[in-house]
């Protein structure tokens, strides 16, 4: 279980999980106050937009949620597994996102709807991406499964039983990194807009060229070897 967990997961799961905070702020104080990674409510208001008759609206959360799907789908295109495992295609998946979040920048800024549709889509990506890793479920662009881990586990304690420490410490990671995103993405929309999303493009960029680089020289030892 998630008691194997390595420090890569550790420290993959808490940066993507804060760049995900700072493209749904983004989202959030955007043009159309729209959640980026949050499908369950957008579903929702999907379902509210469609009673009311608001063919805008219901176009713009439509599109927001098959965007987001659309990058789950690439991304198991690419990666072809759900289990986090060194090795795997996940500098592709990164740098692609890079690309959606920094198309998704001149979008937003001409308050064009594709702009929200390339940050779910980039959304999606990382978030099918990162999935499970020795059993324990690792989402990174929502909490919803992370605070329900973490409840879960409070009450296995409370009652005296067995607490799987690491996965606790993963969920609090995952929560904390994206709540800071959250905060960091505020300030950076609040001191330049839109270009906020270069920040989490350039990280996710540069992550996956490294990470391309990093498995170009593994395959170059093992043939030498």
């Amino acid at each position: 279980m998630a008691e194997r967990l390595a420090a890569w997961v550790w420290v993959g799961a808490g940066a993507l999980a804060g760049v995900a905070g700072i493209v749904n702020v983004v989202g959030f104080l955007g043009f159309q106050h729209q959640a980026i990674t949050h499908l369950t409510g957008n579903t929702s208001l999907l379902g509210a937009a469609l009673v009311s008759g608001d063919t805008r609206a219901t176009m713009h959360l439509a599109g927001a949620i098959a965007a987001f799907v659309a990058g789950a789908m690439l991304s198991g295109l690419v990666i072809q597994d759900s289990t986090l495992q060194l090795g795997r295609r996940y500098g592709v998946v990164l740098t692609l996102e890079s690309m959606l979040l920094l198309a998704a920048v001149p979008l937003f800024r001409h308050a064009q709807w594709l702009g929200p549709l390339c940050a779910a889509m980039a959304c999606g990506l990382q978030n099918a991406m990162a999935t499970t890793y020795s059993g324990a479920v690792v989402r990174t662009s929502h909490l919803s499964g992370m605070f329900t881990d973490l409840g879960i586990m409070l009450g296995h304690a409370i009652r005296g039983m067995p607490v799987a420490r690491k996965r606790l410490g993963l969920s609090i990671v995952v929560i904390a990194s994206f709540f800071a995103g959250g905060i960091v993405g505020a300030w950076l929309f609040s001191a330049a807009r839109y270009a906020a999303l270069y920040v989490p493009a350039a990280l996710t960029g540069v992550a996956g060229v490294a990470y391309v680089l990093y498995r170009q020289q593994q395959r170059l030892r093992g043939l030498a070897s």
